[in-house]
């Protein structure tokens, strides 16, 4: 990876330039079991090696736990490659001390808290992308928008995000202050932006980040249906990790890696090349873990697909063919998106 040169996408009209792959660390901390804290920043340290500039992260990812993490990784890098980096937050998830999920908190006052915060755990002066996580049902947007925007004016914010939010929220938020991205879950099998959010994020000149483009290991080609997930592990209550959704979803992955072989790569570095197809807007945010799985995630830099083998996937894996739905019903319930 040492000496490649990484391509570059613009967050929007309004932001900044990013690798064309970001790293998602949310895995490093939190819902995924156990993680292995030399590894993780030895994985993060690997990513701005090889050019990444890309850190997202969220203030609740095991409590401030990956915030930490993510600033230990940032002290302990070379000036040249800190200095490179970006760093995008979510905020505004309320956790109790038993890890449950107690609502989200938008308000003007919390969004300054949170971000004191996270400034103080990330041991930075800024943050480059502050969005809220999830839309709060009690708080208008514009209120929320408006108390980043403000930050962005004190020089504590560079650029505004959003997060799981429908169109009619967008173009809300964007008639408040420049937005730069939007953060949603978009892959071969959770396709649902395409119908309303994606036209309106291209319309208005906002860019988006793309979670969950292996949707949380399903698709990536190393997930068995013997696995077994522990208690921390948020797969272990993801429908489509149940019975026969599972059973389903990895038959459309052995459809996959039909392709894939055919290719000569793997089939997480095909679905990962899948949604960078889909746009120069889009920017996916790869949740590795450990350095192997960057490296793999990385290689999906050169693959090319042509029309061909995009007629081929959208045939093994058509929009709407998986089973099961992104996250439980309660958390479906947060999802304005």
């Amino acid at each position: 990876m040492v000496g490649m040169t990484m391509r570059t996408r613009s967050l929007g009209t309004t932001g900044p330039q990013v690798s064309a792959l970001g790293l998602g660390c949310m895995g490093m901390s939190a819902l995924y079991g156990e993680a292995d804290r030399a590894e993780s920043i030895a994985t993060i340290h690997a990513a701005l090696e090889a050019g990444v500039t890309l850190l997202d992260t969220g203030d609740f990812y095991g409590m401030g736990h990956n915030e930490l993490l993510i600033g230990e990784a940032l002290r302990a890098a070379p000036a040249a490659r800190r200095e490179q980096a970006l760093v995008s937050v979510k905020f505004g998830a309320l956790r109790g001390p038993d890890g449950s999920w107690l609502g989200y908190d938008g308000r003007p006052a919390a969004v300054k808290n949170f971000a004191a915060y996270s400034l103080q755990r990330l041991g930075v002066d800024h943050i480059d992308v502050y969005r809220i996580a999830r839309l709060d049902p009690d708080v208008p947007i514009e209120e929320t928008v408006g108390a980043i925007a403000e930050l962005v004016e004190k020089g504590y914010v560079r650029h505004i995000g959003l997060s799981e939010v429908g169109a009619g929220t967008i173009r809300r938020a964007a008639a408040t202050a420049p937005i730069a991205d939007l953060q949603i879950e978009y892959s071969l099998i959770s396709r649902g932006i395409e119908d309303a959010v994606l036209p309106a994020t291209r319309e208005l000149g906002i860019g988006i980040t793309a979670y969950g483009v292996l949707s949380r290991g399903l698709i990536s080609g190393h997930f068995t249906a013997d696995r077994q997930l522990g208690p921390g592990d948020f797969r272990a209550r993801s429908p489509r990790f149940q019975g026969d959704n599972l059973q389903h979803n990895l038959g459309l992955v052995e459809a996959l890696r039909k392709i894939a072989e055919q290719k000569g790569v793997s089939v997480a570095q095909i679905a990962i090349a899948w949604v960078l197809s889909r746009g120069e807007d889009i920017v996916p945010l790869v949740g590795a873990r450990r350095r192997d799985r960057l490296t793999e995630a990385l290689g999906a830099l050169d693959v090319t697909l042509d029309a061909a083998d995009l007629a081929a996937i959208e045939q093994a894996v058509p929009a709407g063919a998986a089973a099961g739905d992104r996250y439980p019903a309660a958390q479906m319930a947060h999802l304005e998106s």
